[in-house]
Parts: structure tokens; sequence; C-alpha cells
């Protein structure tokens, strides 16, 4: 499974990158910011995206909109350390299928990205 890992800081797309290879995802591409992953886009066609909020130049959320502008089916997870209620529901109105906090543990990221292939599947 291709994912696209929108994070800006290197240490934490080590973190997940490290997690996912783990999960056995090892076809992962990595964008520092929206602007950096709108590019990768095209060449790449993720199956999955792993998209933070705070980011420079294009933020998380500002990137989900433009990217369901394109596409409305390919899965996307918001792993961020916005974990207020009205952030939550402002990312899924935004078009995110499922939500996970840093820090987070590899079980917690695995768990929601079976969960939201699942949904995706079912729907």
């Amino acid at each position: 499974m291709k994912i696209l890992l929108v994070e800006d800081s290197k240490t934490m797309r080590n973190i997940e990158k490290s997690v996912l290879a783990q999960l056995g995802y090892t076809e992962v591409e990595e964008a520092v910011d929206g602007q950096d992953a709108l590019k990768k886009l095209s060449d790449f066609q993720p199956e999955l995206l792993l998209v933070d909020w705070n980011m420079p130049n294009m933020d998380g959320l500002s990137f989900v909109k433009a990217y369901r502008q394109m596409n409305k089916a390919t899965p996307v997870i918001m792993v961020t350390t916005e974990s207020e209620k009205a952030r939550v529901v402002e990312a899924i109105k935004a078009g995110v299928n499922n939500y996970v906090v840093k820090p987070f543990t590899p079980d917690l990221l695995s768990q929601r990205i079976n969960e939201t292939l699942e949904k995706c599947k079912a729907a």
C-alpha cells in the first residue's frame, strides 16, 4: 500500500515511517508540508495519507481541503497534537477519515489505519 506522509518534522516522519515499516507498509513517500504533498500526488498516487495539522507554507487542514477537491475517496488520517474536540470536528468536516493524537503508540496508529481502511472498503 502506498502511503503519503505529510509532516514537517523530520524526527516525527522518521518515527512514523519506522512504525509503518513495523506494520508492513514500506511504500512511503514523504512531504514536508501541504504544498510539497500536492506536488507529489500525481507521481505517487497514494492509497492512504497521514497528514500533520501544524506545518509551514500550507497546513494540514488547508491541504486536506485542497486534496478533497481532487479526490474524495482516498482515506486521510490526521496525525497531530491538536486534540481539542472542535479541532477534531473541523478536520472531519474538511474530509479527514480518522484522527490520531500525538504522541501515539504503534498499536494505536495500526488500529486507526485498520479502522480507516475497513470503513473505506465498506463505503
